[in-house]
């Protein structure tokens, strides 16, 4: 990416929406399918404003004893989503179906009893080998570190979803490889060691959080093989539209006692492919925390220099202000929240963006400035690939009827942590993202050619502006603000970044064919990464319904095509 140090780094949030917003089209908060208008409809309550900061639930990942699950969902006043707790149900946990089934009957209420997509008949038959308990080694001392406002704007999220397809030679040496994943898994754990605790409320308080580490917590490393005969590595690393429900085996379900970190090893048809799957908990780190703690991992898997450690110390960031108490107030209640529906037909695809691509784009752009006689903005790679995306989605909306409401919003995440008064250190383990928002008519954004995708440059330029312009706490008073202002609209939520490097993560057997952020299914957010098949280009995962998916694909082939025809 260019502009490295002006641009802002993504991070792996700012996604969760209310369900409407996974429904492209489905009214005056946008998101998903682009089937459905609200006209006729009695219109909904406004969403809570914090909601779209902290997601949509925290995942039902307690699930030790019936009477503990049971508290703490009454403690939390929280109602699980059927999605969540099939998710608890997959076969690594069935010895605990009997205490999540009566989970299920007490939180879900009977419209919502509906088969989320995990839960398909397309859904991979998953048979596993092992779960193991993997432990920091030499174990660190107890240690608490305490929620800062940062991390608890993401209590109630739901977790970070990753997967890392590898294709494996034919006579790659499999005990070996699962073997080496494991041993140094407790290395990488050694210099990460918060994210093997859990996260509890601080004794003696009602209010205050904490990840709290305790020599002997591990974190589950779950052995599995997919051997269903279309559960091979090309059809399941592919950039088309795959069902979600084929994937969304292949991560694991945080473990229980409000676990930070699982992972998952799965080995996939006649054992050519593995998929690496990664969950973490929000609250815990943001994205630049969790792929640093991958790098870390392949690095001690491969035998190659390890990445510096993380800086562990909540006592750098001040809050001045009581930030964490604002945001904790403001958190919503049940009542308050809707939760993100998943449909059993649910697609998720990746769409390319070449080094080329995003040149033509920054043409089109300066070349428009000055037919405009206006100053260019500042169209880097990341602005040009979210203004391309954003102005493709909007269009995707446009053409089935569901434009309504004058504005409408992309907001994706800026990483603070050189913007803090003082600079926080680079690798400070922690929340350190905060939002930017870009605003844009959409009736200009939607225009297909020159018009739609300036205008969708110039708001997200000004964004990156804005949000890098100034920053402290005084600022971030703000955002529940701008994000109330910004849920009236519809919103394109961005998670990942292409600064993550990804697709540097080798184990020791080679690059990953693909790497997908499977949790954008669930919060409509669309997923940005650097290209794996061309240097210096993009990738953007989106997850849609059918239709919608069909609507979105025409209209961002029509655009790269049309970027190729211009002279």
């Amino acid at each position: 990416m260019d502009d490295v140090m002006y641009h802002p780094e993504t991070g792996d949030g700012w996604a969760s929406r209310p369900t409407s917003w996974n429904k492209l089209g489905s009214g005056e908060t946008g998101g998903g399918d682009f089937d459905q208008t609200s006209k006729g409809k009695t219109p909904k309550p406004p969403v809570h404003p914090i909601y779209l900061l902290a997601g949509v639930a925290l995942d039902a990942r307690a699930h030790t004893s019936r009477p503990v699950f049971h508290r703490l969902l009454h403690w939390i006043d929280y109602r699980p989503s059927v999605f969540q707790i099939c998710s608890l149900l997959a076969p690594i946990h069935l010895r605990q179906a009997p205490i999540l089934a009566d989970a299920a009957a007490m939180a879900v209420a009977p419209d919502q009893k509906q088969r989320p997509a995990g839960s398909s008949s397309a859904s991979p038959h998953l048979r596993v080998h092992d779960t193991i308990l993997v432990a920091p080694s030499p174990s660190p001392p107890e240690t608490s570190l305490p929620l800062t406002f940062f991390d608890i704007i993401w209590l109630n999220s739901p977790p970070v979803e990753r997967l890392l397809f590898y294709r494996l030679a034919p006579d790659a040496d499999v005990a070996t490889i699962i073997s080496n994943l494991k041993d140094s898994l407790h290395k990488a754990f050694r210099v990460f060691y918060p994210l093997a605790g859990r996260l509890r409320l601080t004794p003696g308080t009602s209010d205050r959080y904490e990840l709290y580490y305790s020599p002997g917590d591990a974190v589950t490393f779950t052995v599995a093989e997919c051997d269903d005969g279309d559960a091979d590595i090309d059809g399941l690393a592919a950039g088309d539209p795959r069902e979600v429900a084929k994937i969304g085996t292949l991560v694991p379900p945080l473990a229980e006692g409000g676990g930070l970190f699982a992972l998952q090893a799965t080995l996939l048809s006649a054992r050519r492919g593995l998929a690496i799957g990664v969950t973490v908990h929000h609250a815990a780190c943001d994205g630049s925390n969790s792929t640093h703690f991958l790098h870390t991992w392949a690095a001690a898997c491969s035998g190659t220099e390890a990445p510096p450690p993380p800086v562990i110390d909540r006592t750098l960031l001040a809050d001045p202000r009581g930030l964490y108490n604002v945001f904790y107030q403001e958190a919503p209640s049940t009542d308050e929240m809707e939760f993100a529906k998943m449909s059993a037909d649910q697609l998720f695809a990746t769409f390319t963006l070449s080094k080329d691509d995003l040149q033509r784009i920054k043409e089109v752009v300066a070349d428009e400035a000055a037919r405009r006689g206006v100053a260019p903005p500042r169209c880097s790679s990341l602005v040009a690939t979210f203004g391309f995306v954003w102005s493709c989605y909007q269009r995707a909306k446009e053409s089935c009827g569901s434009g309504e409401g004058p504005m409408t919003c992309i907001l994706f995440p800026v990483n603070h942590r050189s913007r803090m008064k003082p600079p926080l250190p680079e690798r400070y383990l922690g929340n350190c993202v905060g939002p930017a928002f870009g605003m844009a008519p959409k009736s200009e954004l939607a225009v297909a050619g020159v018009g739609g995708l300036f205008t969708a440059c110039a708001a997200v330029a000004s964004a990156i502006d804005e949000a890098v312009r100034d920053i402290g706490t005084s600022s971030m008073d703000a955002w529940l603000d701008r994000i109330k202002e910004a849920s009236a609209n519809g919103i394109l939520s961005v998670a990942g970044s292409p600064r993550f490097r990804v697709y540097e993560l080798d184990f020791g057997f080679g690059r990953p064919l693909k790497v997908d952020i499977v949790s954008v299914a669930r919060t409509g957010a669309v997923a940005v990464a650097e290209s794996r098949s061309c240097i210096g280009g993009m990738e953007v995962g989106v997850s849609l319904q059918p239709a919608g998916m069909d609507r979105y694909r025409k209209c961002f082939t029509d655009g790269i095509a049309w970027l190729h025809q211009r002279s």
